[in-house]
């Protein structure tokens, strides 16, 4: 499988989507270990059916990519951003690694800030939110790194296990962001530009 660096990090990449990455994401989506801080857990979800999601996907024209390891060309994951909103510029993201090695490892959080520059920097979005279960801890403290800040929560809003959990809401703005990638690289071409470079949005 050949991926495409659209957004470079220094340990991932961001390539479009493809199907033929279908029988991968299909393993990792029925993973438990992988799926428990998602509600794709409770989904019965066969290779046809996320043939079918990936291909939605592309005709869309989704935010949707592939998280790769910079160094070895390896899918590890998976990230978008949805219900986009042009006329409020605002927008929702969602971020799994499906390969357990890359865990804790630092590979969500740049893939996170790789997907927020993409969204904040071509897209033009203001305000990009998600939302997080309030056991899921890893995945607070990656988004807290990147910048999102708490902005309310809906109590016991999940029950698994017999237990409840809060759901956790998370927001950053453009203007909270600095840009990983884009920005850089843009005013590498464009040095006139970069005399002054501030954020107006």
């Amino acid at each position: 499988m050949k991926y495409y660096r659209k957004l470079i990090g220094k340990k991932c990449y961001l390539s479009p989507v493809s199907e033929e990455d279908a029988d991968q994401y299909c393993q990792w989506l029925n993973d438990w270990e992988v799926t428990q801080n998602t509600l794709v857990f409770r989904q019965q979800l066969s290779l046809s059916k996320e043939e079918d999601i990936l291909k939605e996907m592309i005709t869309s024209g989704a935010a949707a990519f592939a998280i790769v390891d910079i160094q070895t060309d390896k899918l590890i994951g998976n990230c978008s951003l949805f219900n986009i909103e042009k006329l409020n510029r605002k927008a929702e993201l969602g971020i799994i690694i499906g390969d357990k090695s890359y865990w804790n490892r630092g590979y969500g959080t740049e893939a996170t800030q790789l997907l927020l520059d993409y969204g904040f920097n071509i897209l033009n979005l203001h305000n990009i939110m998600l939302e997080v279960f309030s056991f899921n801890k890893r995945a607070i403290a990656s988004y807290q790194k990147v910048g999102f800040k708490f902005i309310g929560k809906r109590r016991e809003a999940l029950i698994m296990g017999g237990k409840k959990y809060d759901e956790i809401m998370m927001d950053i703005l453009s203007t909270e962001f600095t840009s990983p990638f884009l920005k850089v690289n843009f005013n590498k071409l464009n040095p006139k530009n970069n005399k002054k470079d501030k954020n107006e949005n």
